[in-house]
């Protein structure tokens, strides 16, 4: 089942009451290899950058996202092409992916070395320190804007449950979502693993011109994560909501950056954890 997002299996189902057979959907977890292809016209090369388990579906997005939050790319114009990539045999392998940058791009060997393998629970796990992390670029977030009022952000939870099509159907997927002021949803992506929601969605965001992103708020369906926060920045986003709790480091990052970030927002109800400015009471 090449690049299915939903497997069916049969499993035995037990309650209080009764145990029998029955069909259930689960969502499909595969291997993407990132590769990128760089250096001047006559010189090229080609390195295997992250392993990352995803879920099928928008492998360019994750691809293009995962290489901008990690300041591999500084735009998307540094892209020349991106497609899967042939394996040893001439056929197309679908669980790699080969993104050729232009010529004029320049690669830190270095930076590379710490991104070989992510898992779909954790991509800071693929880091050498967090000291690295911080090491990126991070662009300056906008101080007076955007201003997002409560009555609107009470909403963005049920958008995000309607949306999700894929978690109906497996309850196992992690989202994001771009929302603007006025309440409209621009852009959602499904992903097994919660940074590779994210990336998916930045990089969708790249290739459709919707930088700079200062003007949006990004709604993710679990918890805030270290890692979460830092690709958040790196795509200028200044507002970051969860469903879940925020960790204490994610915090941290985010009052260190001017992120502003809302947690446990679900049943009319949220917390501030940052910058609360950006939030009309």
């Amino acid at each position: 089942m090449p690049n299915q997002r939903i497997h069916g299996l049969e499993v035995i189902k037990v309650d209080k009451e009764d145990t029998n057979f029955a069909f259930d959907s689960l969502a499909v977890e595969e291997p993407l290899e990132i590769q990128i292809e760089f250096g001047a016209k006559k010189n090229r090369v080609r390195n295997s950058i992250s392993v990352t388990m995803r879920t099928p579906q928008h492998d360019s997005d994750l691809a293009i996202g995962f290489l901008f939050t990690e300041g591999i790319i500084a735009s998307y114009k540094q892209i020349k092409s991106i497609g899967p990539n042939l394996g040893e045999d001439g056929k197309v392998n679908i669980n790699a992916i080969l993104v050729v940058l232009d010529f004029d791009v320049e690669i830190d060997l270095k930076k590379l070395e710490r991104h070989f393998y992510t898992s779909s629970s954790c991509g800071v796990c693929g880091k050498s320190s967090i000291e690295a992390v911080k090491m990126n670029n991070f662009p300056i977030l906008p101080t007076r804007y955007p201003y997002f009022q409560i009555s609107k952000i009470h909403l963005f939870p049920n958008v995000l449950k309607v949306r999700q099509t894929v978690f109906k159907k497996t309850g196992g997927l992690h989202a994001a979502a771009l929302f603007d002021k006025k309440g409209k949803l621009h852009l959602l992506r499904e992903d097994v693993g919660r940074h590779n929601a994210v990336d998916k969605l930045i990089g969708a965001s790249l290739s459709l011109g919707l930088f700079p992103m200062n003007n949006y708020l990004i709604m993710v369906s679990g918890r805030v994560s270290f890692e979460l926060v830092q690709k958040s920045i790196m795509g200028g986003i200044p507002i970051l909501a969860a469903v879940g709790a925020p960790s204490s480091l994610a915090i941290q990052l985010a009052k260190e950056y001017g992120m502003t970030v809302l947690g446990f927002v679900k049943n009319n109800k949220f917390n501030i954890y940052s910058h609360a400015h950006r939030i009309i009471v």
